[in-house]
């Protein structure tokens, strides 16, 4: 059952950023950040993780930085009805890092990674050797434009009303 999205206040944001900018940050650090009580953030990041706004905490890997240089964008055509047979045989390749149902020319979308030009071949005939797999096109990066980022869309939002945190209200309104 799909869940529904809770409404985000100001300090649900504040406190997003405060996650974003101090990764490492505890409860208590983020609490001191955004001038709320700890039992607050706590209840605010509980509720946040339980919607599934907070997917996971871990740590941002720079796959270029780990030695996996070359990385590409492919399209995949698949059979119909193929999409869980083709979720699980994708899963099973290293080298796929992300793979998304699509609208459009393609059904899927992966990005795939490689420390090579030969193993971004191999990864790409791994991909086509998979039965759902009619037709793939694949386009190398060349360079990051703009990294992974989710402030910016959530800073569209338009918070619930304001905080009920005391705190968080009076730093605010100075």
């Amino acid at each position: 059952m799909p869940r529904t999205p809770p409404r985000l206040d100001e300090l649900d944001l504040a406190i997003l950023a405060a996650m974003h900018a101090y990764q490492k940050a505890g409860i208590l650090e983020l609490s001191r950040r955004t001038r709320v009580a700890r039992a607050t953030v706590q209840s605010r990041i509980s509720r946040m993780e339980q919607a599934g706004v907070i997917r996971s905490y871990d740590p941002h890997i720079d796959v270029t930085a780990a030695g996996f240089e070359v990385q590409a964008f492919v399209t995949l055509e698949i059979a119909q009805g193929a999409l869980e047979a083709v979720a699980t045989e994708l899963t099973a390749i290293p080298g796929v890092l992300e793979a998304y149902a699509t609208t459009g020319t393609g059904d899927v979308w992966c990005k795939i990674g490689a420390d090579s030009h030969a193993g971004l071949q191999e990864v790409l005939l791994s991909i086509d050797r998979t039965s759902p797999v009619v037709r793939s096109h694949s386009v190398i990066v060349l360079s990051t434009v703009v990294a992974p980022r989710t402030l910016p869309l959530l800073h569209t939002l338009d918070p619930a009303g304001t905080s009920k945190a005391p705190a968080y209200r009076e730093s605010r309104e100075r």
